[in-house]
Order: C-alpha cells, then sequence, then structure tokens
C-alpha cells in the first residue's frame, strides 16, 4: 500500500515507540518488515467513502492513552471532552465496573449486605479480606493531555475524601448516581451532569450511592482542580420539560440531562436535558438563572405527556409520522458551531436537528408544528440511519456530535452508538462523505460508542459505555476539511462491508 509522505511521517511516530520498547536486536527488524501500519490503515481508516466529495483520512493510535496509575480501570466512558488547551478530559462511571475489575476495593468500614457480610464501595462481598490482584476504580475525572499522559484526576465515590470533602452536600454539591456528559468552557470551568433515575422502592443502595434525594436533575460546575463552584437544578422524581426554577437558588430543574455547551460569545450554557426532559435549556453560565429552552423545531412549551402518548419512533412512524414534532429521549448531545448554529442529538428519532443561535426567537414561546425552516429558530434537519430500533437495548443513533477544527469547521462528525460508527459529514449540506470504525472489540471498532470529540489538530477521541469501558484516539492525516457532494441519506450497510 502506497501511503502519502504526511501519513508515513504521522505513522512514524506511532512505529518510533513501538521500536523503543526493549528488544533483542534481531527482533527490531520484526517491527520493521511487518505490515503492522498497513493493517491498521485498513483496519480502522475511513470507508465508504463519496466519490464526489473529500474528507479527512484517520488511522486509530493503539498505544492511546498511556496505562494508568494504581491499577486504576475506567468505567463506562459517560462524558469526553477535548478543551481549549488540547487536553481530553474523561467523565467515567466508576460504579459501571464489576467485581473481577475491582478486585483491589476492599471493604468499607461498617458496610454490609443483606446477609451481613463485608461489602466494598460497589456493593460486592469482601469476606475475610478476600478479593482479588486487579483492580481499583479510577476517579470519574481524569485529564489526559495528547499523548495520553494523565495530568489530574479527581471526582466521585471512587476518590477517597472528595465526597464530603470537595463535594459538600452543606454547599449545594451533589454527585450524580450516573456520570454523563462534561464540557471544560473558555474559563476553564469543568462542567458534569448525570443521567441517574430517581429510585424506586426496592432498588439497591451501596455505599457508593451518592444521590439518595431523587433523580439526577442538575448540573454542577468544578474549576479544573474539582473545586466545587455551582449546581443548577435539583433532584425531582419525574419530568418536567418546561421547567424555570425549583432548583438551587432559583435554577430550574433537569431531570436526567446528558450534554451542554457554553456560548463563549454570551455566555449561555445550553443543556441537551435529556433521558426523560425533551428540551434544550439555556440558562446564564454564571448564575444558572432560566433564560429560556425549546424543543424539536424550536417549539416552546413541550407537551410531555403528547410526546409520551405518541409511543416509539416506529410506531409514531407506522402512523405516517414522518416528522415527530417533539425530541424523543434521550435528547443526548448540543453542540455550538463558531458560526452560531446549534445542532441537537434527537437520539431517539434517529435525526440531528440545526438551529440559529442567532435568532431571538428561539429558547422563547413559540409554534411550529409543521417543522418549518426559519421558525422559531429552527433551520434544518438530517436523519441519521432512520429506521435503526433495537430497544430496550439502545434508544436511536445519534449519540453525539463534534467539528473538525479547520477555520470555517466543514466537517460534522456524528456519532452512532447502535450501529457503531461516526458518520463524516460535509457541514454544509449535511451529506455523508464517509464513515469511520464499526462494531466490534478490536483497536479502532467501536462498542457501544458513546462520545465524540475533537482537538486542535483534527485527531478524534473516542469514548464507549456497556462493556466498552474506554477511550480512544484517531489520527488524523490528508485533508483538513470537508468539500463536494455525497450521500442525503446519512446509514444503512455499507457496500465496501457487506
Amino acid at each position: 500500500m502506497k501511503h502519502s509522505t504526511k501519513i508515513s511521517a504521522l505513522l512514524s511516530l506511532m512505529m518510533a515507540g513501538l521500536l523503543a520498547a526493549p528488544a533483542r536486536a534481531d527482533e527490531s527488524g520484526l517491527f520493521k518488515e511487518s505490515n503492522i501500519l498497513d493493517l491498521l490503515l485498513k483496519q480502522t481508516g475511513v470507508y465508504d467513502k463519496s466519490k464526489a466529495g473529500k474528507s479527512p483520512d484517520f488511522v486509530v493510535d493503539p498505544a492511546w492513552p498511556r496505562p494508568l496509575p494504581h491499577n486504576w480501570l475506567l468505567g463506562q466512558i459517560g462524558g469526553l471532552y477535548v478543551d481549549n488547551h488540547d487536553h481530553v478530559w474523561v467523565y467515567n462511571r466508576p460504579r459501571t465496573l464489576n467485581d473481577d475489575e475491582v478486585g483491589l476495593e476492599g471493604a468499607i468500614e461498617g458496610a454490609t449486605d443483606a446477609k451481613g457480610q463485608p461489602i466494598n464501595g460497589l456493593g460486592f462481598v469482601r469476606a475475610n479480606g478476600f478479593g482479588a490482584d486487579c483492580c481499583r476504580a479510577a476517579p470519574s475525572v481524569l485529564e489526559f493531555d495528547a499523548d495520553g499522559k494523565l495530568l489530574r484526576a479527581w471526582g466521585g465515590p471512587s476518590d477517597p475524601g472528595f465526597i464530603g470533602g470537595k463535594c459538600r452536600g452543606e454547599d449545594g454539591c451533589i454527585w450524580p448516581n450516573v456520570e454523563h456528559g462534561i464540557y471544560i468552557d473558555q474559563k476553564d470551568n469543568v462542567w458534569i451532569a448525570g443521567n441517574g433515575p430517581a429510585a424506586k422502592p426496592g432498588d439497591k443502595e451501596i455505599p457508593w450511592t451518592t444521590n439518595k434525594g431523587g433523580g439526577d436533575g442538575f448540573i454542577l460546575k468544578f474549576d479544573m482542580n474539582g473545586n466545587f463552584k455551582m449546581r443548577i437544578g435539583g433532584t425531582p422524581s419525574a419530568p418536567d420539560s418546561n421547567s424555570r426554577d425549583g432548583g438551587a437558588n432559583g435554577t430550574p430543574l433537569l431531570y436526567r440531562p446528558a450534554d451542554m455547551v457554553v456560548d463563549p460569545k454570551t455566555n449561555r450554557l445550553y443543556v441537551a436535558d435529556g433521558y426523560a426532559n425533551r428540551r434544550v435549556l439555556i440558562v446564564d453560565a454564571d448564575t444558572g438563572k432560566y433564560i429560556g429552552h425549546f424543543g424539536a423545531y424550536g417549539n416552546n412549551p413541550i407537551d410531555d405527556a403528547a410526546a409520551a402518548a405518541a409511543g416509539t419512533w416506529p410506531q409514531d412512524s407506522a402512523k405516517g409520522v414522518k416528522k415527530p414534532a417533539f425530541f424523543r429521549n434521550p435528547v443526548h448531545c448540543v453542540k455550538i458551531a463558531d458560526d452560531g448554529r446549534i445542532y441537537v442529538c434527537d437520539r431517539g428519532n434517529d435525526r440531528i436537528q440545526v438551529f440559529d443561535g442567532k435568532d431571538a426567537s428561539l429558547g422563547k414561546e413559540c409554534s411550529n408544528p409543521n417543522g418549518e425552516a426559519g421558525k422559531c429558530g429552527f433551520l434544518t434537519e438530517r436523519y441519521v440511519s432512520a429506521n435503526t430500533y433495537t430497544q430496550p437495548v439502545m434508544p436511536g443513533t445519534a449519540v453525539s456530535m463534534n467539528f473538525s477544527p479547520d477555520s470555517a469547521q466543514t466537517c460534522l462528525y456524528v456519532g452512532d452508538n447502535t450501529n457503531q460508527t461516526i458518520y463524516i459529514l460535509n457541514r454544509d449540506n449535511l451529506e455523508q462523505l464517509g464513515r469511520l470504525g464499526h462494531g466490534g472489540r478490536m483497536a479502532g471498532d467501536f462498542h457501544w460508542l458513546h462520545q465524540v470529540s475533537l482537538d486542535s489538530k483534527g485527531n478524534i477521541y473516542t469514548g464507549e459505555v456497556d462493556t466498552g469501558k474506554r477511550v480512544q484516539k484517531f489520527l488524523r492525516y490528508g485533508a483538513n476539511g470537508c468539500n463536494g457532494t455525497g450521500s442525503a441519506m446519512i446509514g444503512g450497510e455499507a457496500a465496501d462491508r457487506k
């Protein structure tokens, strides 16, 4: 296989790491003469490419990140974001680790199960000092540099002393039961959310249960060292997509939010709210006070009862509905491009919607039942593998989005965690130019792809949930951005993978 000079130089850096490993002199040639790099390119590169368009190419970096200290393991990746310093922030779920994955997590003093046996923070029995030689749950928040070196780690119940120390209930800090969504703004504030539901009678409580008051209906704001600054929202027991207050300090109540982003030009925080509510919430990033909210097509207020009565997307579609007038849970991501356009993952409806952040009507009371472009701030939408449905296992397709770092942000990368791939779209026409990744367990594959973010060089970072429990880095080479035409139909079985 012939490679450009650029990709050869890029991959030589990866190979240098392999050659730097201790090896006998007669073994070094093994790396040089093998076709490891060719296989990586073939296995993890872009496929299903448009013949009339152009987009960047990628190859997985199988050595990223570096090994974690203290025998730490990552749980499911609830959030991942690359900040303005090209540092990668990972927000993992320590409480999703299995018994065999946290063998070094010993019993918590005084904690027992129903049989009186000592248990650790995750509720696993640790009788008579027994466990295993591997491993420990990493703190919930970890910061890596672009080379994969761990810089900081803090937060959550797996960080000894954090709950009750930097995160104290009397200050308003409640750590979520299920970590979901992380964002670092232009002021280096760290925003996190959670999507745990309110407990039901009979639900199991473990020593590491952190929110005992209701559902995860809040956003938390910290500095980069994990010092608590503010909470927006509270601990509701049911959805209310039109809530304007009721949370801490008069802030709105959310319910199981999934993602957030701050517009640096307006200091407005937009929240994908979420797994139970059906809206994008807008608040002031300094005070958390309500500014506005909108549902699908910019509609406000939102009729939660009518949305729930409509049933699933396949049921709605069978009735002839082709443009659902509401977001279907979960509303999984919200992103803002430099030109002010706001992109929303309407995962339960297998689509993305685009709004004009400069439109004064967006977030205010407005009716757009027919989904007219140019009304209520709504611009356009695109279905993403529109016939996908595997519930209750997996709700929908569009799970995460992000933009290429070229000046016009010409590429839109859309993650699909049911079909286990990233679609590369021309942001100008929302046509598919190629795909990256597919279902599997090998380097460059995905199992329940959950998060997609990019650094300033155009490298892609991803995170996986369920049993994936990992982060990956894909090195960009070739084009910086996207242009040309492709397929207006996103998804479907790729011809070159049949």
